[in-house]
Formats: structure tokens, sequence, C-alpha cells
């Protein structure tokens, strides 16, 4: 006859029996309704990439009130310091971030919406839902006078979307270069995944100049929308593997004054991502010469003795991949807190504030902040809080853990 072998035990467990940690969950519990105004307040104000400031005003003052030591630094991410419990000695630093900045213009209609228990608002869920996270992790541990063994740093941080380039978090990992223990980035809904892996991207604009002139006196002349158009043609046709998974996205066309103008001018904004360093490479390559060879169709095309286009390559964006160690302490303490609150979850690829850590070799994951979303990036977007509670736990003790809460 078998034995029955024994559950392991789960450090969780101890975690949740501290008089103030339970009071933080219980906290969480009972201000669902602060938590849901934070994050429309939050999004009602624009923060397109690059002019994240009045959003990043408003945060700051709430982290404040959190009783946070809070700062601006000098590109613009917002920074709330809770010290340590340890008097000081402890140079770590655990990071919790979630980004300021959406991928809508500054005249985009931002004013949230309700419908059928629903908040239906462009960047209500990405990074709206993860910045309401932060500030009510921030606020729970202050009304709780929770102590950690390590800093923590809270921070609201700008340039993570489109030509944002990671910024914020790179200046971040300057700032506690060498003294930062683990990185949590709360980016936007779920609780059903961890991301693990940095997926690797680059960026880049393509440019086309030339002569330019008039519709009919100077017909004939080289197009640079036509070349760039038939670079997208080409480039389109390049093949790319599911595995590892490579894909493409021509996303921004710019060029032209007016219909009855050759343009002068035209360019094409385009990202690049593949699990794959190799694969990266390889494609941007091909992106190079499907465009080279357009620009010599273009001239083929157009009439003898006219000045040659050109192209220009400019890189607007490397995100660096990276991966989490299969036995790193952050990922055993993000599966303790979900095995202890019984939640499932997969390991997960994407591309967040991550990557940048991860690349550095710094442990690091990117996780939802709970309730449900879709529509991201879309003026469509929407966020469902039911059940929010649970990804506001799940961060708050996946912090506590690796942090080392003192009793």
């Amino acid at each position: 006859m078998g034995t029955l072998t024994a559950r392991a035990a789960n450090p969780i467990d101890a975690l949740v029996q501290d008089k103030r940690v339970a009071s933080a969950m219980s906290w969480l519990d009972k201000n669902l309704d602060w938590v849901t105004e934070q994050q429309i307040a939050i999004t009602e104000i624009p923060a397109p990439e690059f002019h994240e400031g009045p959003r990043a005003a408003y945060v700051a003052k709430v982290l404040a009130a959190c009783g946070l030591d809070v700062r601006t630094d000098s590109v613009g991410n917002v920074i709330g310091e809770r010290s340590s419990g340890s008097s000081g000695k402890s140079k770590d630093v655990v990071l919790v971030v979630a980004h300021l900045d959406t991928v809508f213009p500054a005249d985009t209609d931002v004013r949230v919406k309700r419908v059928n228990g629903r908040l239906q608002a462009p960047g209500i869920a990405d990074d709206g839902a993860g910045l309401a996270a932060l500030v009510a992790i921030a606020r729970a541990m202050n009304e709780t006078q929770i102590k950690a063994q390590t800093k923590i740093v809270f921070s609201a941080d700008v340039g993570e979307e489109g030509e944002g380039n990671l910024r914020g978090i790179r200046e971040l990992m300057d700032t506690y270069k060498g003294n930062v223990r683990a990185v949590i980035a709360l980016d936007g809904a779920a609780t059903d995944y961890v991301t693990t892996i940095g997926l690797a991207s680059r960026r880049l604009d393509m440019q086309i100049t030339g002569p330019g002139g008039h519709s009919w006196s100077d017909f004939g002349a080289p197009n640079p929308i036509t070349a760039l158009a038939r670079g997208i043609v080409q480039f389109s046709r390049t093949r790319v593997p599911q595995e590892p998974r490579t894909t493409f996205n021509f996303g921004v066309i710019d060029g032209g004054n007016s219909v009855n103008s050759i343009p002068a001018e035209a360019s094409v904004k385009v990202d690049l991502r593949s699990e794959d360093d190799a694969e990266l490479s390889r494609l941007e390559s091909e992106l190079r010469k499907a465009f080279g060879s357009a620009i010599d169709e273009e001239m083929a095309a157009a009439d003898p003795g006219n000045e040659a286009l050109r192209l220009k390559v400019t890189v607007i964006g490397v995100r660096p991949g990276g991966k989490l160690a299969a036995d790193s302490p952050l990922l055993t303490a993000t599966e303790n807190v979900d095995r202890y609150l019984g939640n499932r979850s997969r390991l997960e690829r994407s591309s967040t504030d991550a990557n940048l850590p991860l690349s550095q070799g710094v442990p690091a994951i990117a996780i939802g902040a709970g309730g449900q979303g879709g529509g991201s990036h879309s003026l469509d977007e929407w966020y469902d809080p039911a059940g929010r509670e649970l990804g506001l736990k799940r961060a708050m003790l996946t912090l506590l853990a690796i942090a080392g809460a003192q009793p």
C-alpha cells in the first residue's frame, strides 16, 4: 500500500500570516472602488509618447500621498522610494514599474465610458490598469506600515511604447545600477501569464529623398512615394518562419506636400520582431535590400538624366531580448504566490519594460494587474475590473516575497 506524499510547504502561507500583510490584503479588498477611480483619473490624462508630463504629475501626487519619497528624474520617470526596514544597511532595490505613455496622439478622446460593467477608453488597460495597481500597492503598504528588507522603488516610467525605446527603464537601471535585485513590471490586465522572456525587436525609419517637382511639368522624375510603395511590396513578400516566430509591420507612412507635387521625401516606419536575434538580423538585411532594389526599379522607370533617389535608414528603436532563469527566486516567488492564491498561469514571451533588465542579467518579470482587458492599442480598448483584487494581491505578495517583508 503506497504512502501519501506530504504537500511541500509554501512560504507564502507564513507571509500572509503576518498581521500587516493580512491587513494590506484586506485593504485591497475594501478599496477596489478607489483603485478604479484612480485608473479612470489616470487614463483621462493624455500621455502620448514623449509627452507624459501631465499624467506623471498626477501620479507623483498620488504616490507622495502614499508616504513615498517622490521625485521626477531627468527623462520624466516618477520615482517613489520606500526605504528598507533594515536601518538603511541594505543597498538592494526591488523595482516595481508601470508605464505612463500610450500609443495615442494628444488629441485622442480618452474620456472613460462605462458600458455593461466595462470601462472603455484608449489606454484604459494598457497601462491604466498597471498604473492603478502601482499606486494601490504603494498605498496598501503605507496604510498598514509594511516594511521590507530591501528598498522598494515604485516608478511610473516613460518610453515603453512606440519610439520611446525603453528610455524610462534604461534610466532607472542606470540610476540603481548594481543594486537592483529584481524588477516587476505591471503591464495591462489579467493574471493568467508571467512574462519571463523578452521579445527582441528593431524599429527602423526608411526614408527616400529625391528632386521633387511639379506633377505635370516634371512628370517622369523619380517619385519617392512610388519607390516607397515598391519597397513595401517587395519586402512584404519576404517569408518569415513560424519557429522561431518572426513578424514585421509597416506602421506609419509620411511624405508629400500636395496632390499635384512630386514629393521630395517619403518615409515609412517599420517594426521587426523575432524570437531569434539571428532571424531579426536577417529580416533587417532583407528590408534594406528590398528598398535598395525598389529605388533601382523607380530610377529605371524614370526619364534619363534625373537626380537619383537616396535611401536613408535610421534605427529608431532596439529592444534587447533576455530570459529569466528557470530557477530564479523571482519566478519561484511568483509561482508560490499563484499556488497560494489558486491562480493558474503560463510562462510567456513579450516585449515589455522587463526586456531591458533581463538583457542585463537582472531578474525581471511582467505580469498583469488583474481584471480583464481587450482591444489594446485601439480606440475600442476596454477593461473589466471584476476580480481585479486577485491581480493586486498577486503583484503585492510577489513583491513582498522577493523584497523580504519584515515581521
